[in-house]
């Protein structure tokens, strides 16, 4: 029987046969496990079903990784909606009427390729900067007429790689009307980015005139979630809705005014910034945010760390935060896009 040494060593041959990973490379160890990983479900006896599994999410994602690597550094926009959103709603032309202010401002679009509201969200845009995240089902058969046929509509089997790759490529979310899928997808991005399992980014809602679907949501969230206490006051913080499509898109842009990306860095919370702040804005954020800072600390502009990789030019926040109360690091990243430049 092989031994793990063995097995080890045959890994990292294959390895580098077919790929160019050099030495010191991380993803080298990642690649090894993934094979690792698929080699311990052969030996294991899993069944048909747990193996196909695996592998159609394995090609899914790394074929949707693979379109959307084209297009990095391009702020995307996922629009969430009704399928069956006729074009002469309200609702519709104010999705259409969002995405093309987007454009205006050079962000691409994501979808889930179909009609109603998604193709309304494909309409400003255009086909160039679109994307269509198109879900196998048994009656809907093919994309909309703007995205069908792209080499950026890319088709899933399983619901959640498709809503992985929403969330992985998305500087904002924007919801419309709809139905269950459009509440599953909405509340996924609340949850991720509540327990901080996703970036912190914008999530809006819009409708069109006339449509109280939004203030009908928001009522039922502050009086059953909030009122019996199943979130915090601050989770409000982490949706805007908003009044028109182009106070959806004031809220989106403002909210990269300063804050550019972030990430975390050696338990701190490291945010990227467009331009430099005064000291005296940091002062004002600690004075305001002590309660989600770690063990006294407090934030300070910051070089950027031997680990990081992307963004090295942009001057750096650090923030010790204590990985819990997202709503308030929102909070906290809406009060430094009003801070002054040095």
């Amino acid at each position: 029987m092989t031994s793990k040494e063995e097995l080890h060593n045959t890994i990292l041959e294959l390895i580098n046969q077919f790929s160019n990973l050099t030495q010191d490379d991380p993803r080298k160890d990642m690649v090894h496990q993934m094979i690792d990983t698929c080699l311990k479900m052969a030996k294991e006896g899993h069944d048909d079903g747990q193996v196909k599994l695996v592998t159609h999410a394995l090609k899914e994602m790394r074929y949707a990784y693979q379109v959307f690597n084209k297009y990095k550094g391009i702020r995307k926009v996922s629009i969430y909606g009704s399928a069956r959103t006729p074009e002469d709603n309200p609702d519709y032309y104010a999705a259409s009427e969002f995405g093309r202010l987007m454009a205006n401002q050079n962000w691409m679009s994501i979808t889930g390729a179909g009609d109603g509201i998604m193709k309304a969200g494909h309409e400003g845009p255009k086909r160039e900067s679109s994307f269509g995240l198109a879900i196998r089902l048994p009656f809907e058969t093919s994309a909309n007429t703007i995205i069908d046929g792209d080499s950026k509509l890319i088709n899933f089997r399983y619901f959640f790689t498709r809503k992985l790759m929403f969330m992985t490529h998305s500087d904002s979310v924007v919801a419309c009307p709809g139905g269950f899928g459009t509440q599953d997808e909405l509340f996924e991005a609340l949850t991720l980015v509540q327990t901080g399992k996703s970036n912190i980014i914008p999530i809006v809602m819009i409708s069109g005139e006339g449509n109280d679907y939004w203030a009908n949501w928001e009522e039922h969230v502050h009086n059953d979630l909030l009122g019996h206490k199943m979130i915090s006051e601050e989770d409000n913080a982490l949706y805007h809705v908003a009044s028109s499509p182009e106070d959806a898109v004031e809220h989106i842009m403002q909210f990269y005014r300063v804050y550019h990306s972030s990430r975390y860095v050696h338990g701190d919370y490291v945010i990227r910034l467009n331009q430099k702040i005064t000291d005296a804005s940091i002062e004002g954020l600690n004075t305001a945010f002590p309660d989600i800072l770690r063990d006294g600390q407090q934030i300070q502009h910051g070089e950027t760390h031997p680990s990081e990789n992307d963004h090295v030019e942009l001057p750096r926040l650090i923030v010790p935060h204590k990985r819990r109360s997202f709503g308030r690091l929102r909070q906290l990243i809406d009060m430094v896009n009003t801070c002054d430049f040095a």
